[in-house]
Parts: C-alpha cells; structure tokens; sequence
C-alpha cells in the first residue's frame, strides 16, 4: 500500500478513533487565552482575571480545562458574605477562585493570572487598621506606647 494511503487510513491527532473531528469545545481556547494571559504577567507584570462562569462553555469543558491545568500545592479559604476556595493550579501564578454563597451555590467562578489572587491581598485600610489593633496590643502588654517610625 503506498505511503499516502496508509496516511489516509490513520487518524490524525486532531481526529478521533471514527476519523470526526475532535472538539474541545471552549476549554482550548481560554487555555489559549490563560497562556497569553501568563505571557502578560511574566514580561509586563499585568495581572488577568478570567470569569470561567461567563464563558459559553459545553458539557465538560470546564472539568476538561480543570484537569489541563492541573492542581497545585496552595489552597485557602476566605470566609466573607459566603465561602470563597482559592486553589492553585499546576502551573504558576494561575489560580481558580471559586465564590459561593451561603448555601453553597456557586456565584462565579474565576481564574486569575497573579502571584497572589486579590481576595487574598489585604486592603490599604485594612492593613492601617492593623496597625493601630497591634499597637494596642503592645500598649496593653507592656504598658508604654509603641514607637512608630
């Protein structure tokens, strides 16, 4: 049999075991969008955020995605107005946050490009605030006012 014919007979990679087209649906190309996404973030500093529950996404793209990006070895949680899981990927700097509320239904789902997603970075108020509750801790413990700087 020649050569062109044998490669006639075999599937391609894009191909399927009954020669139709494989589909991956929305999941490839946001993963696309996710590595143009790091590209941003690597050379500029530029921090993405991907609402995966607004994409128009089939029957399993989202676990198809999921398992492209794998899961890495940082995961928390934040309890505000309904329980939001942070989850690192396999792939750094690429993190899903998933918001619910109360009754545990999922209000959004996102993935971040980012060093630390932004539910996780303290407010610039936050952190004054911070200060002011530590410095009244170490008046309280040791009598005298804290230096400031």
């Amino acid at each position: 049999m020649p050569e062109s014919d044998r490669a006639k007979e075999q599937p391609s990679a894009a191909q399927d075991c009954q020669g139709a087209p494989r589909s991956f649906g929305n999941a490839f190309p946001v993963l696309n969008e996710i590595r143009h996404a790091l590209q941003r973030f690597v050379q500029t500093g530029e921090e993405t955020r991907i609402d995966l529950s607004a994409m128009p996404f089939g029957p399993g793209d989202l676990d198809r995605l999921t398992d492209w990006l794998g899961t890495g070895e940082v995961q928390a949680r934040v309890d505000a107005l309904g329980p939001t899981r942070v989850q690192e990927t396999a792939i750094a700097g690429v993190w899903l946050v998933d918001y619910r509320n109360a009754e545990q239904q999922r209000l959004t789902l996102h993935l971040e490009v980012a060093s630390v997603p932004e539910i996780l970075r303290p407010q610039p108020q936050d952190l004054a605030d911070a200060l002011t509750q530590l410095d009244a801790r170490l008046e309280q413990a040791t009598g005298t006012t804290p230096l400031s700087s």
